[in-house]
């Protein structure tokens, strides 16, 4: 069984990008299950009704998020009405919608959960608590975790502690794909970070002039998604999974941009 997992998709050329490579993508590597990070969709911070259901059009199955998936309100009339959009669930238990899923793919039962870090970021409920909760009577047959975190170790710690107990972890966040993809020690498949998906000529999706102001001088600026559509980045991670086994077998990284776009495409 193949996993495709794409990085944040960061507002209107992020979803371009999706929906020019993901179907190519899906028909080349023969994908039965897209997970994707969406919690920068609209306009860089969260995701309006209309933008979950365009995702949902491109044949992504699952929409996970971060810290700004309650920046739009609308999220909040809508999440509990869905089952495939999820929050953090070690985000703050007063606040509405669902933390982990558990789907069937291809006769295997599937779980997805969602969680965020606590280094460099808003105050949350401890992951570790959260997580024993939910695994400790589940029995699916394999499980994603989207750990979104600013800080490597505490992603790396986090997937030490449950490698072999989950199939997949996939860092999410910091919109810069990592090198490090690779099956830890007792066969969880790893990646620090997924990337983003978005505008290539920018600052982790957003407009250069407004960042370099705000590093510049230090004043509060608002931050606007580049709107450079005419060149593209696209990352995400491709998990091949033992379907005898359910073992991760491999996971290996897809960054498509200007430069190996015609590679990719041919």
């Amino acid at each position: 069984m193949n996993i495709l997992m794409i990085g944040d998709i960061y507002g209107k050329i992020g979803r371009t990008a999706v929906s020019k490579y993901l179907p190519l993508i899906v028909k080349k590597y023969n994908v039965h299950l897209v997970i994707a990070n969406g919690e920068n969709t609209t306009h860089g911070k969260s995701i309006s009704k209309h933008h979950y259901n365009e995702l949902k059009s491109y044949g992504i199955n699952i929409i996970t998020s971060g810290n700004h998936i309650f920046r739009n309100p609308e999220v909040l009339n809508y999440i509990e009405e869905v089952n495939d959009l999820l929050k953090p669930a070690n985000m703050n238990s007063f606040t509405p919608g669902k933390g982990t899923v558990m789907i069937k793919v291809n006769n295997k039962k599937i779980r997805i959960t969602n969680l965020i870090g606590r280094s460099f970021m808003d105050p949350v409920d401890n992951p570790y608590t959260i997580f024993e909760e939910i695994i400790a009577d589940d029995d699916s047959d394999l499980h994603f975790v989207d750990f979104h975190a600013e800080a490597s170790a505490e992603k790396l710690a986090f997937a030490w502690n449950y490698d072999g107990i989950i199939t997949g972890f996939f860092g999410t966040h910091t919109h810069v794909q990592t090198a490090d993809n690779r099956l830890l020690p007792q066969g969880t498949a790893y990646i620090t970070d997924v990337g983003m998906c978005g505008s290539y000529n920018s600052i982790i999706g957003a407009n250069p002039d407004e960042i370099i102001i705000k590093e510049k001088t230090g004043l509060p600026v608002r931050f606007e998604p580049a709107e450079n559509d005419d060149q593209l980045i696209f990352s995400a991670v491709l998990l091949n999974v033992d379907d005898k086994t359910n073992k991760a077998v491999s996971i290996e990284r897809i960054l498509i941009r200007p430069e190996n776009e015609a590679d990719f495409l041919g």
